[in-house]
C-alpha cells in the first residue's frame, strides 16, 4: 500500500479516533499525542494483512490511551484545586462536529464523572456505550474475557449511573438553565440564584492554581448559591457573557481583552431537572487558550430573558 493510501485511510479514522481518545483523557492535546503515537504504528503495520483496519487502529488508540491515562492520573492528583476536562468549543456553522464526530456524546459532565472509573473500566463504558462495540471486541481491546469486560462495563455503568446530575440532557433544556441563571445573576438575587440550584448540586471551577477558583468543590444550594453571589456581585469590568457552544452544549464565556476568562455551562439535576445539578467553570489559561482559537469570532451575545 502506499503512503498515499496509509495517509487517506488513517485520516478517514482520524475523527472516531480522537473522539476515542478525547473521551478517555478529558484533554485535546493529550489526545492528540494519543492520536499521533497511533498514526506512528499505523505506518509501521502491513495494513494488507488486517481484517479490519478500523478495529485495530481502535485497539491501539484504546490501548495508548489506557498507558496516558495511568501516567495522568498522578499529575491530576497533584493538581492544585478540583481537575476538569478541557472545554471543545464549536461553532455550530462549521464542521467541527464532523470532524470530531458525536462531539454531544462527550458532554462535559460525563467525562468529569468518568474520572471517578479505572482506566480498564472507562475504555470498556466508551467502547461499549459510544461506539457500540460487542463485548467480543472489547475482550480482544483489553486483552480479558467478555465476561470480565461485561462486569467493566456494569460497574461503571452503576457509578457514573450515582451522579447527581442528568447525562444526556438536550440543548434546549441546558439553554433554560443558562438564562435562569443568568437572568439571576444579573440582578444579584441571591434568592434566585439559589432556586435555580438542585439541593445536591455540584459546583466546580478549575483555576489550575492559574487563576482565582474555588479549591475544593462546592456541595450543595446554600454554599454554591452563596458563592455564585459574591462572584456576579463583584465587577465584571463591564465584560458582558457571550454564548458558546461547550461540547455540544450551550454555555457561557465571559471575555477579557478578546480572550476567555472563564467559561460556564451545566448539567440538570437527575432528581429535578428543572434545576442546575452539576456547575463547570473553567477558569485556567492554559486549558483556555485553544477555546480562544477555537472560538474564530462565532460567539454571540448571552441576553437572558427579561422577566
Amino acid at each position: 500500500m502506499t503512503q498515499a493510501s496509509l495517509t487517506t485511510q488513517f485520516e478517514a479514522e482520524r475523527p472516531a479516533l480522537m473522539a476515542l481518545a478525547y473521551r478517555m483523557l478529558g484533554e485535546r492535546a493529550l489526545a492528540e499525542d494519543v492520536v499521533q503515537d497511533a498514526w506512528l504504528r499505523w505506518r509501521e503495520v502491513r495494513v494488507e494483512a488486517l481484517d479490519a483496519p478500523g478495529a485495530w487502529l481502535r485497539t491501539v488508540t484504546t490501548r495508548l490511551a489506557i498507558d496516558a491515562l495511568r501516567r495522568a492520573r498522578s499529575r491530576r492528583e497533584a493538581y492544585i484545586g478540583p481537575w476538569l476536562p478541557e472545554p471543545l468549543l464549536e461553532d455550530p456553522a462549521s464542521d467541527f462536529t464532523a470532524r470530531l464526530e458525536t462531539v454531544q456524546q462527550a458532554e462535559l459532565a460525563l467525562v468529569w464523572v468518568m474520572e471517578c472509573l479505572t482506566p480498564d473500566e472507562r475504555a470498556a463504558f466508551i467502547l461499549r456505550e459510544t461506539f457500540d462495540e460487542p463485548y467480543e471486541a472489547i475482550a480482544s481491546v483489553l486483552d480479558k474475557s467478555e465476561a470480565a469486560c461485561r462486569k467493566l462495563v456494569s460497574r461503571a455503568r452503576a457509578k457514573t449511573g450515582a451522579a447527581p446530575m442528568q447525562l444526556g440532557a438536550s440543548r434546549e433544556v441546558v439553554m433554560g438553565l443558562l438564562e435562569r441563571l443568568m437572568q439571576a445573576s444579573a440582578a444579584g438575587d441571591l434568592q434566585a440564584i439559589r432556586d435555580v440550584l438542585a439541593e445536591d448540586v455540584v459546583t466546580i471551577s478549575d483555576g489550575g492554581g492559574k487563576a482565582r477558583a474555588a479549591l475544593r468543590p462546592l456541595y450543595g444550594a446554600d454554599e454554591s448559591a452563596q458563592v455564585l453571589h459574591a462572584v456576579v456581585t463583584r465587577k465584571q469590568g463591564g465584560a458582558a457573557p457571550v454564548l458558546v457552544w461547550v461540547n455540544g452544549a450551550p454555555g457561557i464565556a465571559i471575555l477579557d481583552g478578546g480572550s476567555f476568562d472563564h467559561v460556564t455551562t451545566l448539567a440538570p439535576s437527575r432528581s429535578d431537572p428543572s434545576r442546575i445539578g452539576w456547575l463547570y467553570t473553567m477558569r485556567n489559561p492554559d486549558k483556555l487558550w485553544k477555546a480562544d482559537r477555537d472560538l474564530g469570532g462565532f460567539a454571540a451575545p448571552f441576553c437572558a430573558p427579561r422577566s
